[in-house]
């Protein structure tokens, strides 16, 4: 499989949203950050929205798991997962590795129904 294309650089509105998305998913705040990231994923074209959509659904996944769905956790980690696997460790100027990680880790917790990690990953940035 060959890498995905590098995220365009951003338009500063989109560049808005994306940092808005990241600061609050790093906030826990995943129901705001699936709203802010989905208006750029909307806004994007080819593969690039996928991993958008990969981070999209990993803020899905842990607002389900704040809301106690862990079965709805686990389906939406497990398709967010897959799609940031198709990526680079460090893509659009975020360390998507890291994140695949310990998503991984919340999931295989969930997926067993004992205690979760006690604080969500964060997205880490790059300036």
């Amino acid at each position: 499989m060959s890498d995905p294309a590098p995220l365009p650089p951003l338009a500063e509105a989109e560049e808005a949203l994306l940092r808005r998305g990241v600061a609050q998913f790093n906030a826990r705040l995943f129901f705001e950050c699936h709203d802010t990231l989905e208006v750029l994923w909307a806004a994007l074209r080819a593969d690039r929205r996928d991993f958008l959509q990969g981070l999209i659904q990993l803020a899905v996944a842990f607002y389900h798991l704040a809301n106690g769905n862990r079965p709805g956790a686990v389906r939406v980690f497990d398709r967010g997962l897959e799609r940031l696997a198709r990526y680079p460790a460090v893509y659009a100027g975020l360390q998507a590795g890291p994140l695949r990680e310990a998503a991984g880790r919340w999931r295989a917790a969930a997926a067993a129904g004992g205690a979760l990690p006690d604080e969500a990953p964060p997205i880490i940035a790059f300036a």
